[in-house]
C-alpha cells in the first residue's frame, strides 16, 4: 500500500509533534503492509512561494534514519486553496516531485469557484489530488464528479470511513458511485491507517477496488501516470456493520 497524505514529518504543524511518535505509526503501517508513506504537512496557496522545503527536507532525512525497513518516506505538502490562481507547478510543492498537487478547500465550505480553480490548476500542468473530498460542507457526489470531469483526483481519507454521520456517508456513496480515486491515512499520529480501509474492502469483495484505491493509483500519480478508474464498490447488507467492527465500534 501507499499512503499519500499524513501528518508525520515531525513538529511542522497539527499532527505528529515528535520523531518518537512518528516512528512507532511507521512500524505499525509497515506491519500492516504499507510500502511508502507522503508526508504532507499544512502549506496555505498563498505562502506557496515561501514554503520552508529545505527545512522540511532535513526533518524528512530525520525521521527516514529512524524509520522501519522497507517502508519509504516522501515529502509534499496538504495545500489550502485560500487564494485564487496560486503558481503550484513546483516540483517542491508535488507529492514525492511528480505533478500531482495535494490540495483542499476550507472545511467552512466549497467555494463556488472550486472546479474553475482545479480546472486551471490542471490547465497548469499540475494534477489537483483533492483531499478528504467526503468532508466540506456542500461536497456532493455531483460536486465530485464535475471535479473530476476538470482533471481533479478525488482523495477519501480512511478515517472518514471510521465516523459518523455525513462524512462517512458521503466517503460510501463516493465508493458506490466509483467517484473515488485514492484512499489515505491523512494520519497526524494516531492510528489511523489506510489498511483498515483495504480490510474492509477485501471483506467485500472488492479486491480490484481494494488495489486500485490504496496502493496502484497512488503508485501512478508518484509516477506522474494518470489514475486507472475505480469501479463502483457494491453496496451489501451489513457492510457498514462489519465497517463498525474493523474500527472498534466507532463507525
Amino acid at each position: 500500500m501507499i499512503d499519500i497524505h499524513s501528518h508525520l514529518l515531525p513538529g511542522v504543524d497539527d499532527g505528529s509533534p515528535t520523531v518518537d511518535v512518528s516512528v512507532p505509526v511507521l512500524r505499525a503501517f509497515a506491519a500492516a503492509g504499507v510500502r511508502k508513506v507522503v508526508c504532507t504537512p499544512h502549506l496555505e496557496a498563498s505562502r506557496a512561494a515561501s514554503a520552508p522545503y529545505e527545512r522540511h527536507v532535513q526533518i524528512l532525512e530525520v525521521l527516514r534514519r529512524r524509520a522501519p525497513e522497507g517502508i519509504e518516506l516522501a515529502l509534499g505538502w496538504e495545500i489550502m486553496l485560500d487564494v485564487a490562481g496560486a503558481d503550484l507547478r513546483s516540483p517542491r510543492l508535488a507529492l514525492g516531485g511528480s505533478s500531482a498537487v495535494l490540495v483542499e478547500f476550507s472545511h467552512a465550505g466549497v467555494p463556488p469557484t472550486a472546479a474553475e480553480e482545479l480546472f486551471r490548476q490542471r490547465m497548469s500542468g499540475v494534477v489537483p489530488v483533492v483531499a478528504h473530498a467526503e468532508r466540506y460542507w456542500g461536497s456532493s457526489p455531483e460536486r465530485v464528479a464535475e471535479w473530476r470531469d476538470v482533471g481533479a483526483v478525488i482523495q477519501l481519507d480512511s478515517a472518514a470511513l471510521a465516523g459518523r454521520g455525513r462524512s462517512q456517508q458521503l466517503a460510501v456513496e463516493l465508493l458506490q458511485r466509483g467517484l473515488a480515486d485514492v484512499i489515505a491515512s491523512d494520519n497526524h499520529g494516531d492510528t489511523r491507517s489506510v489498511a483498515t480501509a483495504r480490510e474492509w474492502l477485501l471483506e467485500l469483495g472488492a479486491e480490484e477496488q481494494a488495489d486500485l484505491l490504496t496502493e496502484t493509483n497512488a503508485a501512478r500519480l508518484l509516477a506522474n501516470e494518470p489514475t486507472l478508474p475505480v469501479a463502483p464498490v457494491e453496496s451489501r447488507r451489513g457492510m457498514l456493520g462489519r465497517l463498525r467492527a474493523l474500527f472498534g465500534g466507532r463507525a
